[in-house]
Order: C-alpha cells, then sequence, then structure tokens
C-alpha cells in the first residue's frame, strides 16, 4: 500500500501525455486520465515514432509511457531516451508490466523519474504523474532496493552538459561519486579530508548546478546523462547494446513509498 500523503493545492493544471503499448490502450488510458481535474491530457499521437515530435509541439509536464509498445518490449525505452534528450523538461513514468530488475534499472537509465507497475491502480498512477510533475522521484521499496544493488555495476559518473561540458568541479564530481556509494555526509568528509559543513556546502552548491534538491536526483542525473553520452559515441543505434547499470542514492525506504523520494523539501543529509 502506498502511504497516504496530503497533496498541496495547486493552480496550474498539469499537462499529460499517454502512450501506451497499443493506440487503443493509449486512447483508454487517456479517457481514465481526464477525470482527474489537476490534468490536461493530451491527444496521444497514432504513431509511437509520432511521440517525440508530439512532446516538442504540446509540451507536456508530464509523458506516461509503456516499456512495450506495439509488441516490443523494448520500444518505449527507446522512445524515453530520445525525449530525455530532447526535451529534457518533460518528465517521463514508465509503465512497466512488472517490476523486475532489468526494467526498473533501464527505465531510470533512459531517464524515467517514475516507475509504474500495471499491478497498481488508477488512483494511484494519478498520484505518480503528480509527483512526478513537482519534481519528485517515484519508486516502492522493492525497485529502490534494485538501484541500491545496482551501485557497484555502475558506469562511471558523468555530469555534463548537452555539449560534453563538465558541469561540476573536480572536488563536486568526488562528492557525488560519495553520494552514489550510499555514503552519509560524515563517511564522505572522513574520505575526503572535508568537514561535515564544508560536504553540505558542496552539496548545495551540486544541487544548485544541475537543478535538483535531493541525493538521489544528483545521481539519476548523472546516470541518465551517462547514458545519453553513451549513446551518442555509439557506431549506430542498432548495433548499439544495452547497458543494465542503474542510478541509486542513500534514500531509507518504506514499505511501499519512501518518504524522503516523495518530499519536495531540500536534504543534504
Amino acid at each position: 500500500m502506498a502511504h497516504a500523503i496530503a497533496l498541496p493545492e495547486v493552480s496550474d493544471v498539469i499537462r499529460v501525455l499517454a502512450a501506451d503499448s497499443t493506440r487503443m490502450n493509449s486512447q483508454l488510458l487517456t479517457t481514465a486520465l481526464e477525470r482527474d481535474k489537476r490534468f490536461q491530457v493530451l491527444d496521444s499521437p497514432a504513431d509511437v515514432a509520432l511521440v517525440s515530435a508530439a512532446v516538442a509541439k504540446d509540451k507536456p509536464g508530464v509523458i506516461v509511457i509503456s516499456a512495450e509498445i506495439d509488441g516490443n518490449p523494448r520500444r518505449g525505452f527507446e522512445v524515453a531516451r530520445e525525449i530525455h534528450s530532447l526535451h529534457a523538461q518533460t518528465r517521463i513514468v514508465m509503465l512497466l508490466d512488472s517490476s523486475e530488475r532489468s526494467q526498473v534499472i533501464e527505465a531510470f537509465r533512459a531517464g524515467a523519474r517514475g516507475v509504474f507497475s500495471r499491478s497498481e491502480s488508477l488512483k494511484s498512477l494519478a498520484k505518480c504523474i503528480f509527483c512526478v510533475s513537482q519534481g519528485q522521484i517515484w519508486a516502492n521499496s522493492k525497485e529502490l532496493k534494485y538501484l541500491l544493488e545496482a551501485l557497484g555495476e555502475a558506469l562511471p559518473l558523468r555530469v555534463i552538459d548537452a555539449r560534453g561540458t563538465e558541469l561540476l568541479s573536480r572536488r563536486e564530481q568526488e562528492v557525488v561519486r560519495c553520494v552514489a556509494e550510499g555514503l552519509s555526509n560524515r563517511e564522505i568528509a572522513q574520505r575526503l579530508g572535508l568537514t561535515e559543513h564544508t560536504v553540505k556546502n558542496y552539496l548545495f552548491r551540486i544541487f544548485d548546478k544541475l537543478g535538483v534538491s535531493k541525493r538521489v536526483e544528483v545521481v539519476l542525473y548523472a546516470y541518465s546523462l551517462s547514458n545519453i553520452s553513451d549513446a551518442a559515441h555509439s557506431p549506430s543505434p542498432a548495433k548499439a547494446k544495452t547497458s543494465s547499470p542503474s542510478p541509486a542514492s542513500h534514500v531509507p525506504a518504506s514499505s511501499r513509498m519512501s518518504p524522503t523520494l516523495m518530499a519536495g523539501s531540500t536534504t543534504t543529509n
């Protein structure tokens, strides 16, 4: 069961685009989401190839996209990567048939900010969309566990912009690597020979540079950018192999949804 969370009142309607596994499913999902007055649900494109163009034209705040599209179990991940690369302002929720480890990891690597299993309710999906639209991360305790377990397999962090320019100083990148290992501020300070106060200052600067507010978002940001960079240097999309390393961070997990990930306040501890 998800934690009951009092959602704040919002004046702006959230623009949502749904791209489910088939055109019929997309239409059904659109109709269901339209019942929530917080959402303005946009028309789903008739062809998955037009999804990115629809995002560019209609500028949704959130896109809900199925991992499997038209019988291809990986097409949704490909589309998510394209959207994340070209339209970073649109946040992605990935619909999964089941919360399998490989799919959860690949969803976050593709740029998703939320993963949602079809076994959950439409009411929970609406809450997921709302939270992701507010810049929060949506994942249950099992999915967070997958991310934490995959830390040792992860690619080296590369925090760069679209032109390949380093966004963080050498010391800031060292702090991010420590965060990715799940170290506390005290442990980071001990490893790098800093005070805890200095570590907190570094984290605030990192948050500000990357436009994030929580430790988990720093690592998700870094790994999703790494994935984009890897794809850009691949010989061709058709021949590129999809890797399964995952972003993660040191966050407490609850029975269903982590309060740390749902919280809206800045956290540096």
